[in-house]
């Protein structure tokens, strides 16, 4: 069998992951070795970023819709528990961007759900 040398595919390879590692502090932006341990940890840091980011999103809405709710006279648990017996179904998001944006529109969702 004919011996097949790697030079090129090496060189795409580490090119590849210079490149991801561009802007990185010091040898991490430079060196192969360095710069393929950078650009792993930041792919481990942005897949719990991405998890991460649900989760504070999640409780942004939480903390606007208890501050709007608390003008009316209602906690957000019990907001909530009246939504689900009142079969409303309007997720976080938008009783929060209602909250925000349209109060009174959101004074309506109180109404209804007292």
């Amino acid at each position: 069998m004919t011996r097949v040398k790697a030079g090129s595919t090496t060189k795409n390879r580490h090119k590849k992951v210079l490149k991801l590692a561009k802007g990185y502090w010091m040898s991490r932006g430079k060196q192969f070795k360095k710069a393929k341990e950078a650009v792993l940890h930041a792919g481990e840091y942005a897949f719990h970023g991405r998890k991460k980011n649900k989760r504070d999103f999640r409780k942004l809405w939480i903390v606007r819709i208890n501050a709007e709710v608390r003008n009316h006279g209602l906690t957000y648990s019990q907001f909530v528990n009246q939504l689900k017996k009142k079969k409303v179904e309007v997720d976080r998001k938008i009783l929060s961007q209602l909250a925000v944006e349209h109060p009174e529109v959101f004074q309506k969702i109180v109404e209804k759900v007292k």
